[in-house]
């Protein structure tokens, strides 16, 4: 009976620990997205320039719901390893306004590119462009950006 119980308890723990795998600032409701990862090489069979410092932000797309967004960003890191890795992504507004950041807490380096979801966040009635861009943990912030409409 003991170790049933014992086993159950260690499942469980296992379970919330492998659920963990997403953060995010803004709502700790959100999770990473449950979306099929593309079929991609690994990293280690790709040709990676050993000096790209940042992820290149490839694809964002926003969707209304209510007066609230939501937005799914697919990044490329093709660097990415267990010890460096991207570790998140940025919305903001095209002056710089942060609107919803995105964490990421583990590497992606056999998924890429990579495509995670992220919302609700608000976006300000007056902004009509939003540009998300991609965060490395060694380096922070910078690489290719992408800058969207925002659909009203």
């Amino acid at each position: 009976m003991r170790k049933s119980i014992a086993a159950t308890a260690l499942s469980c723990a296992a379970v919330l620990a492998l659920s963990a795998c997403a953060g995010q600032v803004d709502n700790p409701t959100s999770l990473e997205s449950t979306t099929a990862p593309l079929p991609t090489e690994s990293a280690a069979t790709n040709d990676v320039d050993p000096d790209q410092k940042f992820p290149d932000v490839v694809k964002a797309e926003l969707k209304p719901s209510g007066n609230q967004f939501s937005i799914a960003v697919t990044i490329s890191s093709p660097y990415d390893t267990p010890k460096r890795y991207a570790d998140g992504w940025r919305v903001m507004t095209e002056d710089g306004e942060v609107l919803a950041e995105h964490d990421l807490a583990h590497d992606h380096a056999n998924e890429q590119p990579f495509t995670r979801e992220r919302g609700p966040f608000k976006i300000p009635d007056d902004v009509a462009k939003v540009v998300v861009e991609g965060r490395d943990q060694a380096n922070g912030y910078g690489g290719k950006t992408v800058t969207i409409d925002v659909p009203r």
